[in-house]
């Protein structure tokens, strides 16, 4: 079976309206911050990793393979946008890390900071953890959010105000699996 391309999307049948970020810009800037956050922790401290699912997974498996550190995973799970495409403002959690933080150098690995609400709900209740340092490490930020408790210290892209699909983020549980990053025509 032919593996699809860049220039080929696998929407089927939704409207792309274009490719954003293609597979080979996506692996070469996770590489980049891989190598970055590598430089950035001293070596023999472990890091958890706590990624966003489920738009976080395939970038948080990327991202891990290229920390030259020791690396322990686990997960949250927040939900803000249900079938729309706008932040609804409420936070759902899900899933709580069962990973002890307190101590820990923590990376919380997030798909994209668009409205900021998940970040603002999530970092104070993690730093109640008492992790030893806690940094957020974003693929993508469309820096339309006002007042965040935190910024990323890691940005893959700055990423335009459109509704972004693929590489882990979707639409209505639509579009995962794309290897690139594209924006979704949305009805007027």
């Amino acid at each position: 079976m032919p593996k699809s391309t860049d220039t080929e999307p696998r929407t089927g049948g939704a409207a792309l309206e274009r490719v954003v970020y293609s597979a080979g810009q996506i692996a070469e800037r996770v590489a980049e911050m891989g190598a970055e956050i590598t430089r950035d922790y001293p070596e023999g401290e472990p890091i958890l990793a706590l990624g966003l699912l489920k738009g976080s997974f395939i970038f948080m498996a990327d991202l891990v393979r290229e920390i030259a550190r020791p690396v322990t995973l686990d997960f949250l799970v927040a939900a803000s946008y249900g079938a729309g495409t706008v932040s609804s403002g409420q936070l759902r959690l899900l899933y709580d890390p069962e990973a002890q933080l307190e101590g820990k150098h923590v990376i919380l690995v997030e798909d994209i900071v668009d409205s900021g609400t998940t970040m603002n709900r999530l970092i104070p209740m993690l730093e109640e953890r008492r992790p030893r340092s806690l940094e957020i490490c974003a693929l993508l930020h469309k820096h339309v959010a006002r007042d965040l408790v935190r910024e990323p210290r890691w940005v893959g892209f700055d990423a335009p105000a459109e509704f972004l699909i693929g590489y882990g983020l979707d639409h209505s549980e639509n579009f995962r699996n794309l290897p690139f990053i594209g924006s979704l025509k949305t009805p007027d």
